[in-house]
């Protein structure tokens, strides 16, 4: 029996966090997995946000991926930007093996009232049509 070899690439990255007593909460996550012929993709992020009675603001960010491919090529990458008024968070992740490919991305972003996240994943095999899903989380403060 052959053993095959398997390549795995992965990230998790976690946000700013700031706690505060919540008098409103909101919360948005997203995630998605591809996978086709032995490769395999997978990305989440996932955002938060609360005011306080006091008027006080806190919000958190986080976000991953990772890849394997029994035989190919992966990578996985996590990027967050923060600032006073704005969190941001995009994870990818991808696989491939040959003409075989597996791709998911997700973004989040958690900016003032607003929060939202998105994933993309995708998949293919020669000689077949790619296989894309969507997922999306929307949120609002104070609402």
């Amino acid at each position: 029996m052959a053993l095959s070899s398997t390549t795995l690439a992965a990230t998790l990255v976690l946000g700013l966090t700031i706690t505060a007593s919540a008098q409103d909460t909101a919360i948005v996550g997203s995630g998605g997995t591809a996978s086709a012929g032995g490769t395999s993709a997978s990305t989440v992020g996932t955002g938060g946000a609360s005011t306080g009675e006091d008027g006080s603001y806190g919000a958190s960010i986080a976000s991953g991926g990772s890849a394997a491919a029994t035989d190919g090529k992966v990578d996985s990458r996590t990027r967050i930007n923060a600032n006073p008024n704005n969190l941001q968070a995009k994870s990818r992740a991808s696989a491939q093996g040959g003409g075989t490919f597996s791709k998911s991305q997700t973004k989040t972003k958690v900016s003032g009232d607003d929060l939202s996240s998105r994933t993309k994943t995708m998949s293919h095999e020669p000689g077949q049509k790619p296989v894309i899903e969507r997922s999306t989380s929307d949120a609002q403060l104070n609402q």
